[in-house]
């Protein structure tokens, strides 16, 4: 069509353009004359003049806010509003109003003098009604797959506090048992060699030597006063009397208390006789050589009685010499042995309680963080339900499969070795965690290394859908892929939405 019949066209459509054309319904009862007469003026949207009523939409900008122009693109960066009845309405730039081309948003055309643009609202209605009602089933049924995920979560988290709690007290029990085995060992060590005959014989002597300590200590006591008697009876008898029977009980315990007579030491210059005088030996006193005398029996007998048995029990002080070096050499190699054994079975045992604190440390990070953190599975842990669900897609060459945070890989169908495209590394990170478009990406890095490139990784791009499912592959740039897929993680419920643009 030439320009000059568009222009012919349009002159006579201008001069009989509606006020309200172009205008958006929330702005038509501005559109109004301020006074009904023979000059109506009009005021501008922004307050900043007024103009003759019949200015408007006249397809010259008087208003410095281009108010006066909704329905032309006399107006620069102003906005046109197709109303689209059977469709829904649309907003398009005024500088694509009456240039010559039928804009897809306008269906009816109104972006055009009237004739230049079929009217088509009504099918295209039709189709998006459609469609529309299409999406909202998949996503009503995708939703309550997502409920389903929801609860999902929600029994986890009860679960592993339900975990947690059992390992906790687990964990404090074999410790308590771990301690109570630490102080009984020794105890039962102990035990242990005092049932033995050895032990047991030391006990008899020890019982023996105690028994003997006892009679011991009543004879000295007894002698003791007899020897006060005897003493006194010897320092204070006459032997003018000439008492036999007093001079032979004198002379007796002076022979067996090993004194001088007495009458030796009262004739003595100085009182005493001397008493240091080395006496010859007899056969008695060489047959008890090596035994315990009187004071060596007062003096180191009490000290035997304290002694602790249970350290006697070294084997090496009842061998001979010769056979020492064997012994303490067998004897290392098992007290190595066992100390070994010991020491593994602690690490065992100690490793296994330290495993068992990291796990609950893992739960408790697992149940209190990743759960619920919109960072992580969802504010409402709607993707815990899909953690580690492998899903692939056959494009005949390669099978490509992504286990949900976990890892990609592309896997040969003629066989061969696999390529990690890369593990999750996060989630789409031009949106904010929370928002449903943060969800819609998931991105796998630091795959395998391409010859002479990059790292492989993925980009899986996700839309609501009734199964966790992947739909194309496709590789945009070298060893960079793009991987579409759907999931009802992404369904969330339909709101009450009210049309605002009149059918």
């Amino acid at each position: 069509m030439h320009p000059w019949l568009l222009l012919a066209l349009a002159l006579p459509s201008l001069a009989a353009l509606d006020k309200t054309h172009g205008v958006p319904p929330s702005l038509v009862s501005k559109y109004v004359p301020k006074h009904e007469g023979f000059a109506p003026e009009w005021t501008c949207l922004d307050g900043s003049k007024e103009i003759a009523w019949s200015a408007v939409n006249d397809d010259y900008c008087d208003c410095p806010d281009g108010s006066d122009e909704p329905g032309t693109s006399a107006c620069p960066n102003n906005k046109f509003y197709c109303r689209n009845e059977g469709h829904i309405g649309a907003i398009i730039k005024s500088s694509r109003v009456n240039d010559g081309l039928c804009e897809q948003e306008c269906c009816d055309g109104s972006d055009e003098p009237s004739g230049v643009c079929p009217n088509t609202c009504q099918e295209v209605g039709v189709e998006y009604r459609k469609k529309t009602e299409a999406e909202r089933k998949l996503r009503k049924t995708g939703s309550k797959i997502r409920s389903s995920y929801i609860a999902y979560a929600h029994k986890e988290k009860k679960r592993l506090e339900v975990l947690v709690a059992d390992l906790v007290k687990e964990i404090e029990t074999r410790e308590k048992e771990v301690e109570r085995l630490r102080e009984s060992l020794s105890a039962a060590d102990l035990e242990r060699k005092k049932q033995s005959p050895l032990y047991q014989s030391l006990l008899v002597h020890h019982t023996a030597l105690k028994s003997l300590q006892k009679e011991h200590n009543k004879h000295l006591e007894r002698e003791k006063a007899l020897g006060d008697i005897l003493t006194s009876l010897r320092t204070g008898y006459n032997p003018n009397y000439q008492d036999m029977a007093v001079l032979e009980a004198v002379r007796g315990w002076e022979a067996l208390a090993e004194l001088p007579h007495i009458n030796d030491v009262r004739k003595g210059d100085d009182g005493e006789a001397d008493t240091t005088a080395e006496k010859p030996k007899t056969e008695d006193d060489v047959e008890d050589e090596g035994l315990w005398n009187a004071a060596k029996i007062e003096k180191e007998l009490d000290q035997l009685l304290k002694t602790d048995h249970s350290l006697l029990l070294d084997i090496s002080a009842y061998l001979p010499d010769a056979l020492l070096p064997s012994y303490h050499s067998f004897r290392d190699s098992v007290l190595s042995a066992l100390v070994s054994f010991r020491d593994r079975a602690r690490r065992r045992c100690s490793t296994r309680l330290l495993n068992q604190i990291v796990h609950v440390n893992e739960l408790q990070m697992k149940t209190s963080l990743d759960l619920f953190d919109p960072d992580g599975f969802g504010s409402e842990g709607e993707w815990k339900k899909l953690d580690g669900m492998c899903l692939s897609k056959d494009t005949g060459e390669y099978t490509y499969e992504v286990c949900l945070f976990d890892e990609a890989r592309q896997i040969p169908n003629s066989g061969g070795s696999s390529f990690s495209l890369g593990k999750f590394s996060s989630w789409n990170k031009a949106a904010q965690p929370g928002e449903l478009e943060y969800y819609t990406r998931q991105h796998y890095t630091q795959g395998a290394k391409c010859w002479n490139g990059p790292h492989r990784s993925v980009e899986l791009v996700l839309t609501c859908g009734t199964e966790n499912s992947l739909l194309t592959v496709a590789e945009l740039e070298k060893c960079e892929y793009q991987i579409t897929g759907t999931t009802p993680a992404l369904c969330r419920p339909l709101e009450d939405e009210h049309t605002k643009d009149e059918l």
